[in-house]
C-alpha cells in the first residue's frame, strides 16, 4: 500500500538536519512539496533540498525563527500565497539545555518554552488558517518521552515537551470537527546531535530492542499520521522508543 501526499504542501520545522530533515526527505519521497524551515543553517537546509531533488522530489528552504511570531506569520502567509495551500505541518524545531532546576538559567528556560513550546503554537495558528479554509489537514507535533516520563537534568525541557502534548489533545478537540487531524509523536533516544556524545552502550542496554532509534524511525511514523490512513487517528501520542517508556 502505497502512500500518496502529491499536490500537497508540507512545512516541516527544524528540518536543516536530524529528525526534521529526515521527516522532510520522507515526505518528499511519498510527492509531497516541502517546505523546510530553518533558523541559522542554511547551508545544511540547502543540502536537505538538493537531496529531495535528487532523488525526483520538490522541496525549497525557508528561513524563520518559529519563537518569533512575526516572522512565523509572514512566511506562512508567503508559503500559502505562493503555493496555494498548506496541508501538512510538522512541528519538529526544538532546543535541549539540560541542568538541574537549581542550576538552570532563566536564558535558557526562556529559549526551550520560546521554541519547543511557543513556537509550535505560533505555527499551528498560522497553518490552521489555511487548514480551516480548506477543511483539511494534518498537524504533528515532535514531543518527546520526557515530556511523559520526566528525566533527571531536564525538569524545564520535559515541561515543555509535556506542555504540547497538552497542546495537541487540546487543539485536537478544537480543529476535529472542521477535518483537521492533530496528533504528537514523542520519540525516545534518537540517533542525532541531542544525543551525541552520550554513552550509547548504555543506552543500549536500557533499550528492549537493544538498539537507538535512527531518525527514519520517527519519520515513517510521521508519514502515516500526514497521509489518509490515519483519517480516523487525531488527539493521539505515539511513542517511538523502542520499547524504553513502558
Amino acid at each position: 500500500m502505497d502512500i500518496d501526499l502529491k499536490n500537497r504542501v508540507a512545512v516541516v520545522t527544524g528540518a536543516s538536519r536530524g529528525i526534521g530533515a529526515a521527516i522532510a526527505s520522507a515526505l518528499a519521497s511519498c510527492g509531497a512539496h516541502v517546505v523546510v524551515n530553518y533558523r541559522r543553517n542554511g547551508d545544511l537546509a540547502d543540502g536537505v533540498v538538493s537531496s529531495i531533488a535528487a532523488a525526483g522530489g520538490k522541496a525549497e528552504a525557508c528561513p524563520f525563527d518559529v519563537a518569533d511570531e512575526a516572522q512565523v506569520k509572514q512566511a506562512f502567509g508567503d508559503i500559502a500565497g505562493r503555493l496555494g495551500s498548506i496541508d501538512i505541518l510538522v512541528n519538529n524545531a526544538g532546543v535541549s539545555k539540560d541542568a538541574l532546576l537549581l542550576r538552570a538559567k532563566s536564558s535558557d528556560m526562556d529559549e526551550m518554552f520560546n521554541t519547543n513550546l511557543k513556537g509550535s503554537i505560533f505555527c499551528s495558528f498560522q497553518a490552521s488558517r489555511s487548514m480551516l479554509k480548506q477543511k483539511h489537514g494534518r498537524i504533528v507535533t515532535i514531543s518527546s518521552i520526557v515530556g511523559m516520563g520526566g528525566n533527571p537534568g531536564q525538569s524545564v525541557y520535559a515541561a515543555a515537551k509535556a506542555g504540547l502534548i497538552g497542546f495537541t489533545k487540546s487543539l485536537a478537540k478544537e480543529l476535529g470537527p472542521k477535518g483537521i487531524l492533530v496528533n504528537a509523536v514523542a520519540p525516545g533516544f534518537v540517533e542525532t546531535d541531542m544525543t551525541r556524545g552520550m554513552d550509547a552502550d548504555a543506552l543500549r542496554e536500557m533499550i528492549p530492542l537493544r538498539r537507538i532509534g535512527t531518525p527514519a524511525d520517527v519519520a515513517g511514523l510521521v508519514v502515516f499520521l500526514c497521509s489518509d490512513l490515519s483519517s480516523y487517528i487525531t488527539g493521539q501520542v505515539f511513542v517511538v522508543d523502542g520499547g524504553l517508556y513502558t
